[in-house]
């Protein structure tokens, strides 16, 4: 047991050295977990968009035209600019960006409304921003569904007087309230996972690039990444914990300092969200150590990194909701580390829930880590082992 340890610990500390030697596996480990969520949170930002500037093509020119232009206007999102005599006008304007988005009322717009029919008006929106789109169609359905309910509570008035005296005003007011997200803003719904993610992908991306190195010759690389004991256990648990101990400080940065920086939900125990994420990055190591023995050579880590990049992203559930997968790519997801790790994060970041509440995906970690610490020590056995005494010995 003690020459155990001591193997263990002189493994730990040759994979530390060449980790923090090699600037290629610094820059994945180190670099992008500062960087990235820098990056993509001020890509995201501003959150949400106010005033965007919207055209009218009003061919009614009734009453009602005007209020839901007013409406319209004095909403957060929209700023109605001006009007414009035709479709063609107002192309223009949006062409040379005066305006983003076009609105066009119908010449039967009033007629329809009070007639008791279905009157249309149709919103044109430039495309370059998403969140353009979404603050006009959040603002016209609110607008378009209060207008609507007054209409009907005046035609109910109209055909029953005394019905004003029964019930008035909305008689099932709906509040929608964004637990944590408040604004509702793209930056704060996909950040805490985001985050999760590129924690994952750095420690792959990293760990395969050493991988890669240890397939290559030293004679001909120049690096030696020969760091075997006499037990693959030993090994493997000695690189581990070198990796683990090398992400310490670039994990606490994604899932404390970003959220701090660019006031993103913060409603979770730091404490309680660092032993969250501690199956999580050892779940990921090992995953990693599997997946050295298809990784041929140092450059080939970066083809892993376009698949499993939009791969894992699918799979999260952020941009498709994993009750709505088939049962196949259920399961798959379930198989990624980061899968439960956004699904636990974001319960625990943005809405507070304590570690006990998130025990299914912190359950489900740790026998992700059981899993592909089994999975790691085989490749390492029977793939990793022997090229590197076969590389050792040609050397």
């Amino acid at each position: 047991m003690k020459r155990f340890i001591i193997s263990t610990y002189k493994v730990f500390l040759r994979e530390f050295k060449l980790v923090t030697k090699d600037m290629g596996i610094i820059l994945f480990l180190v670099f992008l977990p500062l960087a990235y969520p820098i990056i993509y949170s001020l890509i995201y930002n501003p959150e949400v968009v106010r005033d965007v500037k919207m055209i009218v093509v009003d061919n009614d020119r009734s009453a009602l035209s005007r209020e839901l232009v007013r409406n319209l206007d004095a909403t957060q999102e929209i700023w109605i600019k001006g009007y414009a005599a035709d479709m063609n006008e107002a192309r223009r304007a949006m062409s040379d960006h005066k305006c983003y988005g076009i609105l066009e009322i119908p010449a039967d717009f009033g007629r329809k409304c009070t007639s008791g029919e279905v009157g249309n008006a149709v919103i044109y929106s430039e495309m370059s921003l998403l969140l353009r789109y979404r603050g006009f169609l959040v603002a016209s359905t609110n607008v378009s569904q209060a207008m609507g309910a007054e209409i009907q509570h005046a035609d109910i008035n109209r055909s029953m007087p005394l019905a004003e005296t029964i019930a008035t005003g909305d008689p099932l007011p709906v509040a929608n309230i964004s637990m944590g997200n408040i604004e509702s803003g793209f930056d704060s719904f996909i950040m805490p996972g985001i985050v999760i993610l590129i924690l994952q992908q750095c420690i792959i991306l990293a760990i395969g690039m050493a991988g890669g190195a240890r397939h290559e010759s030293p004679l001909i690389t120049g690096y030696d990444s020969y760091n075997e004991s006499t037990s693959v256990v030993g090994s493997l648990i000695g690189k581990v914990l070198a990796y683990f101990t090398i992400m310490i400080v670039p994990a606490i940065f994604l899932i404390h300092y970003v959220p701090l920086i660019f006031s993103f939900p913060m409603a979770g125990n730091i404490v309680e969200e660092f032993l969250f994420i501690i199956p999580l990055i050892l779940s990921s190591i090992f995953l990693a150590f599997s997946l050295q023995g298809f990784v041929r050579e140092r450059e080939s880590i970066f083809v892993l990194w376009v698949v499993t990049s939009v791969f894992f992203l699918f799979l999260s559930g952020l941009t498709w909701p994993r009750y709505a997968m088939s049962p196949f790519w259920k399961f798959l997801s379930d198989l990624v580390p980061a899968t439960w790790g956004v699904e636990g994060f974001i319960r625990m970041n943005t809405n507070g829930a304590s570690l006990a509440q998130v025990s299914a995906d912190y359950t489900s970690l740790w026998w992700l880590t059981l899993l592909y610490a089994i999975t790691a020590y085989c490749s390492q056995r029977w793939i990793m082992r022997p090229l590197q005494f076969r590389l050792k010995k040609a050397a």
